[in-house]
Order: C-alpha cells, then sequence, then structure tokens
C-alpha cells in the first residue's frame, strides 16, 4: 500500500538532481561567507525577490525570528493576524527571545487583515504604549485555506506603513504558491515591502533551509542575529545546493500541486457531511468540515490511515489537505475514492 502523505508540503522528499547536487557542491565556511553555493543560492533568491541581499537560514521559523527582531528593538510592537503562521505556530519566539509584543488583529477568510484594523492598531506617540515598528503578513496564508494575498493588497498596506514610517515583513514561507496562483511574479509581490523570507522545503522540496530578502543594512544586521540565534552554519552549501535545484524548477513543480488540490476538493466537495467553500481552493491547501451523522473524527482520520491516506485534524472536526511533490494525480483521484468508500 502506497502512503499518501497530505499532512503537510514539509513531507517532501528531495529530487534525483538535489542529491546529486548536494554530493558535488563547492563548499566553504559559510559563517566566513565562503561557501560559493551558499554565495550562489542568496544570489539567486535576492534576483527573484528584487531585493539588494538575501541571507540562508536552517528554517522558516528562524527566518522569521531572524527578520522581526532585526526589525525591531526589545519592547517594540508588530502588527499581524490572529491565525498567522508567526503567532500560532513559532513557540512565542518573538517575545521569548526578542521581546518583541505582538498586536493581533483578525484575519479575514482570505488572509488579510483589513485595512482599517491595521490602522487602528498603529500605536500613538503615548510613553504608555509600545512602539509600532512592524506590520507581518503572511502569503500564501495557511490557516486561511492558502489563500494568496494580492499584489493590490500589498500595496495598499505597504502604502499604509510608509505613512506611519512602519517596516513590512512578509512570511512567504509558500511566496511561490502565491505568485503562480496569481499569474504575477514574485519580485512583483514584494516590490515594496522591507524584507520577505521563504521557505525552501515546502512545494520546493529542498530537504531544509529559508532565505531572507532585503536591503544591504538589513541583510548585515540579519546576518549578525542569525549567529546570535546558532543559526549560522558552516559546510551549509550541501543544503543550499538542493535549494539552488529547487529555485530553478519551481515552477511547473508547483502547478501540479495547485493541479492536484483541485482535483481532491472538487472531487470529495459533494460527498455526504463534507462542507468545502471551492472559491478557497486556490493553491496547495484544503480545509473542509466533517459532519457525518455515522462517523466521528477518530473513526474517519483511522479509516482513511488503514488506506494510507494521512492527515491532520486542525481544531474538532475540521481538516487539512496539503497537496506536495510525493502526489501525483493518480494520487489525488485515489484519496477521492477512498474519501467515496469511507463517506458512502
Amino acid at each position: 500500500m502506497k502512503k499518501i502523505d497530505l499532512r503537510s508540503d514539509t513531507v517532501t522528499l528531495p529530487s534525483t538532481d538535489m542529491l546529486d547536487a548536494i554530493v558535488n557542491a563547492e563548499l566553504g565556511d559559510d559563517v566566513f561567507q565562503e561557501d560559493l553555493t551558499v554565495n550562489k543560492l542568496e544570489e539567486l533568491a535576492a534576483k527573484i525577490t528584487n531585493k539588494d541581499s538575501a541571507l540562508f537560514v536552517p528554517s522558516g521559523t528562524m527566518a522569521n525570528l531572524v527578520a522581526i527582531i532585526t526589525h525591531c528593538n526589545r519592547g517594540d510592537e508588530v502588527i499581524l493576524g490572529d491565525q498567522a503562521h508567526t503567532f500560532l505556530y513559532e513557540a512565542g519566539n518573538i517575545s521569548s527571545f526578542g521581546g518583541v509584543h505582538s498586536r493581533q488583529i483578525q484575519n479575514q477568510e482570505d488572509g488579510t487583515l483589513l485595512l482599517d484594523d491595521i490602522k487602528d492598531s498603529i500605536r500613538k506617540n503615548d510613553i504608555h504604549f509600545p512602539i509600532t515598528k512592524l506590520i507581518c503578513l503572511e502569503n500564501t496564508h495557511n490557516r486561511c485555506s492558502g489563500m494568496p494575498l494580492t499584489i493590490g493588497y500589498m500595496d495598499e498596506v505597504v502604502e499604509i506603513a510608509k505613512n506611519n514610517s512602519i517596516s513590512v515583513h512578509v512570511d512567504g514561507a509558500r511566496i511561490f504558491n502565491a505568485a503562480i496562483a496569481l499569474n504575477v511574479a514574485v519580485k512583483d509581490l514584494v516590490k515594496d515591502v522591507d524584507s520577505v523570507s521563504f521557505c525552501l522545503s515546502k512545494g520546493l522540496s529542498a530537504p531544509a533551509g529559508s532565505l531572507i530578502c532585503g536591503s544591504n543594512k538589513f541583510i548585515d544586521d540579519a546576518r549578525r542575529n542569525r549567529k546570535a540565534l546558532g543559526g549560522g552554519m558552516r559546510q551549509s552549501g550541501v543544503l543550499a545546493a538542493a535549494g539552488i535545484i529547487a529555485l530553478d524548477t519551481f515552477k511547473n513543480r508547483i502547478t501540479d500541486d495547485h493541479h492536484n488540490a483541485r482535483i481532491i476538493a472538487e472531487g470529495i466537495s459533494d460527498l455526504n457531511g463534507i462542507n468545502i467553500n471551492l472559491d478557497r481552493i486556490k493553491t496547495n491547501i484544503i480545509y473542509f468540515q466533517l459532519n457525518h451523522s455515522d462517523i466521528g473524527s477518530i473513526q474517519f482520520l483511522d479509516k482513511m490511515k488503514e488506506s494510507g491516506i494521512h492527515f491532520f485534524e486542525i481544531s474538532s472536526n475540521n481538516y487539512r489537505l496539503v497537496t506536495n511533490s510525493g502526489i501525483s494525480s493518480e494520487d489525488a483521484k485515489a484519496v477521492v475514492s477512498e474519501f467515496q468508500n469511507v463517506l458512502a
């Protein structure tokens, strides 16, 4: 029985080309900025995002932490969504390590923050309040069905930020999914933001690592913070080599994930007990609810696992499926077929 793993796109495995690149990578000491493969990856990331410089870090969580503490001093405040990955799933690190205060505002179903909510959350110049230094956006938005934020929306947020001397950081763990879904270039999605991070080990399918991109000064400061957090690696070109392959070949790779997500979502949408909003299926993430008279959540998950299909219950009767490079169109059709069998 083949395992069809829809828990996340982090379960992806490196391709043969990536493994070959790892074996043949030209290495050096990256803390001394002498690993030529890491340098090449950082130059490529900066070019794709049209930023001055980039910095390779071990994970997306560290990328967001490094970016936020580079923008903010201890006691400063960051505005972010109440469903943001940075707020929910990164162990409170901006507070525990960075001393940065977070102000959460409600995410809309499409992943956006209402512009008026952002404006209302910017602190006045008052000694009783923390100083608002940063707005964080997430694109695509994991908890909001993988919805992509448009160029127009990004521009509006940046305008608010600039009018108030605030920086903007984008958690772009899946920014390439957003670009593909919107049929735009990544650089256009992030053209006026101060920093963006993106993950190599999700849809791009590399083994590990993320990039932070921004101005030369910002990346110089971020490099110091990476070191302080223990993220300075030595011959890390063994990881960067796979990242270069990922960035060179990502477009077709991610398009397949979106197609397969659509196959599954449309295939299960009319089944007994399933509640799914097909208008929210824009990328590789599917959220749905199950309210079935005969099958509870534990029984449902167990039956799917018995068939080799794995995914998460995010909250009571709410489930998430994430397509990835390990899922073919035939796998997607097999998932639909098994849903039909279990929920008949």
